[in-house]
């Protein structure tokens, strides 16, 4: 081999062991030329003056390549073949590029970048690079920075002398469309012919700095393009030697205006996120506060306090229906004083979102408030003053009972999103709720109650129909909901046969399913369940029924109520379900206050020996245990009777027992 080029290796300097080099084995296939490989594990004086075979590399090669990923070796490597032979070729040869290593090699003077993976022809970028004859210092510096930046170009780069002058601009092709000058047309002019006095001021100082520090700058920008406004980050290089007889950069540019619109997506979600939690923490919070609330009153304030305590929103307050179906202020709280000053001083016979939520039972928001044309001028001017943007209006319900509406003010536009609207549905139907059990729990204790006697002609229930059809008489023993929401009753009919009664429930409308109970001549009591219950209604609005009877298509219904219950709200609650009801009698009745040791001798009263003595044997026993500690047939065996015989005085000492709760709840 008399080519000169030909005597002289080029020399693979791999992070790998030796044998495992890739690159050596594509440049072999490639050209004809000795290739060696030598690995920096041996060190780096291994790495710069290798062996090979037995035989030591001349002192001159043709090349070194660089296969290695670390930006520290390749640093390392660089520095000591620059020192011993300055004048050959360097090509830094990851597999993988990246902007860091493409750093890493420009300020470490490589003569060509070349990643591997990421090029289409790699060898023949490295066999070029070998056979190419080196230009001079200035214009040499000049195009390898340029090959190196077009080997890791994201969407633009330049070389930018330390006057701000662009020296060479470089633009990756679908990117071209974005600007209204070539990049042909850049070099010559200045970054304050390309941008605004303030965004240029803003690089020239990033030039700046990066030359006078001799180190990597950042930068963020933003400049106009075909497109609109593009958002750029840009990572500055200083160039060690002089360009055009000054200092310059190299200045590799990203479009990142997508990045920038995801991150600002990610910051909107995680506030939103984090608003939610603090919304669903207030919620819990009340709820919890709701549990213990004594009386109607102290869950409104305390529902409004706890809202705007939390900083969240500016001001809350609580509507409920009068009497004549309107909605009049309750209590409130917040930091609109205004806002709230002009509710406090309005009816609410105007159509509004407040008054939407009442009549519909659903969640009415405006985040736009200003906007809304609804709402009269003089409560969008309080919202303006008190700088109220967004609300939101929860009817505060229990099934099919409304007892008002909760309005929440917020300073956030758009506060009110669909999340967080499910939130506030939850703490709507639990302050509805709470005010139900309330209103139970206060008819329930008091001595004295309202006693109400409906009269009611004619209805579309199966109990209306039955009577009028065939003139019987029928009497509701109780009716009552169970966890799951299905509402019973158990009605007592008296004068036709079970056959005839079952057969017409059967092809009721309003029963969904029946179930026969007892069955004498002539008389019946059925288990029935209901589409619809006038009952579950006056639950609901806290009032407790005491007896209703049916005869020959007319009602009578007996309700109690606490003395200081809505009449007319519940009159209206009962024309729901059957129009044509009319209150016919209003009388307080005394409640008969009976102890606890009175009643306790009452019900051993009603209590035969043998019933007591099983009641005693089975409850010490742990019959009622769970699971049982002892079976019926042991309790038996314990009093010598058999098991039927046990089992049936258990069962009527239980019911004497319950008979005495369950009745006297009814009757008394």
């Amino acid at each position: 081999m008399t080519d000169v080029h030909r005597s002289k290796p080029i020399v693979v300097v791999t992070g790998r062991r030796e044998e495992e080099s890739d690159l050596r084995t594509r440049l072999d296939d490639a050209i004809d030329r000795d290739v060696r490989t030598v690995s920096t594990a041996g060190g780096l004086e291994d790495a710069v003056d290798p062996v090979s075979d037995g035989e030591s590399v001349p002192k001159t090669p043709s090349a070194v390549v660089l296969e290695i990923d670390c930006p520290g070796e390749i640093r390392a490597v660089l520095q000591r073949v620059h020192a011993r032979w300055p004048e050959i070729p360097t090509i830094v040869a990851p597999r993988e590029g990246s902007e860091r290593l493409a750093t890493v090699a420009l300020r470490a003077d490589a003569t060509e970048y070349v990643p591997t993976e990421r090029e289409e022809n790699p060898v023949d970028r490295i066999v070029s690079t070998v056979r190419s004859i080196p230009e001079p210092p200035s214009d040499g510096d000049r195009g390898r920075h340029s090959r190196i930046l077009a080997n890791e170009l994201p969407d633009e780069a330049f070389v930018i002398g330390e006057d701000g002058t662009y020296l060479e601009a470089k633009v990756r092709p679908n990117s071209a469309n974005l600007y209204s000058m070539d990049a042909d047309e850049l070099p010559g002019t200045t970054v304050a012919d390309a941008f605004p006095d303030q965004v240029a001021a803003k690089l020239q100082d990033c030039v700046d700095r990066a030359i006078r520090t001799d180190d990597v700058q950042s930068v963020e920008y933003d400049t106009e393009t075909t497109d609109g406004r593009r958002r750029f980050e840009a990572r500055v290089v200083p160039i060690g030697q002089r360009v055009q007889g000054r200092r310059a950069v190299v200045w590799l540019a990203r479009d990142i205006t997508e990045r920038v619109r995801r991150e600002r997506q990610l910051r909107s979600r995680q506030d939103q996120l984090e608003t939610l939690n603090r919304i669903n923490a207030v919620v819990r919070q009340v709820i919890e506060t709701l549990v213990e609330a004594p009386a109607r009153d102290a869950i409104e304030s305390e529902v409004c306090a706890q809202l705007v305590d939390s900083e969240l929103y500016c001001g809350s307050w609580i509507a409920e229906r009068t009497g004549d179906g309107r909605l009049s202020y309750r209590t409130g709280a917040g930091e609109a004083e205004r806002y709230l000053e002009r509710v406090r001083g309005r009816s609410s016979d105007h159509e509004r979102p407040v008054t939407k939520a009442a009549r519909t039972g659903e969640i009415r928001t405006t985040n736009r408030i200003l906007e809304d044309e609804t709402l009269p001028e003089p409560l969008r001017e309080a919202a303006d003053e008190d700088d109220v943007r967004s609300a939101i209006a929860v009817p505060i319900t229990h099934e099919d009972a409304t007892y008002g509406v909760l309005t929440v003010l917020a300073s956030r536009a758009d506060a009110f999103s669909e999340r967080e609207r499910a939130g506030f549905r939850l703490l709507g139907e639990t302050i509805g709720f709470t005010i139900m059990a309330v209103k139970n729990r206060q008819l329930l204790f008091a001595d004295t109650v309202v006693e109400l006697e409906f009269r009611i002609d004619g209805g579309d229930t199966f109990s209306f129909d039955l009577s009028e059809e065939y003139g019987c008489t029928c009497s509701l023993e109780w009716a009552g909901t169970t966890a799951n929401g299905r509402t019973f009753q158990y009605v007592t009919i008296d004068g036709i046969g079970s056959e005839t009664v079952l057969e017409a429930a059967r092809d009721h409308d309003s029963i969904e399913e029946c179930r026969l109970i007892h069955d004498g001549e002539r008389r019946c009591t059925l288990e029935v369940r209901l589409t619809r219950s006038g009952v579950r209604t006056l639950a609901n609005h806290g009032a407790t029924i005491r007896d209703v009877t049916v005869e020959c298509g007319v009602g009578t219904c007996l309700v109690e109520v606490s003395q200081d219950a809505d009449v007319r709200e519940i009159a209206e609650a009962l024309t729901v379900v059957y129009e044509n009801t009319e209150l016919v009698a209003k009388r307080e009745v005394d409640r008969p206050v009976r102890t606890a040791a009175e009643r306790r001798n009452r019900i051993l009263d009603e209590l035969t020996d043998r019933q007591l003595t099983t009641l005693r044997l089975a409850y010490y026993g742990g019959f009622f245990d769970w699971p049982r500690e002892s079976t019926g047939e042991e309790i038996a065996e314990a009093m010598d009777i058999s098991p039927p015989t046990m089992h049936q005085h258990l069962r009527k000492g239980l019911r004497a027992i319950l008979e005495e709760f369950f009745e006297d709840s009814r009757h008394n």
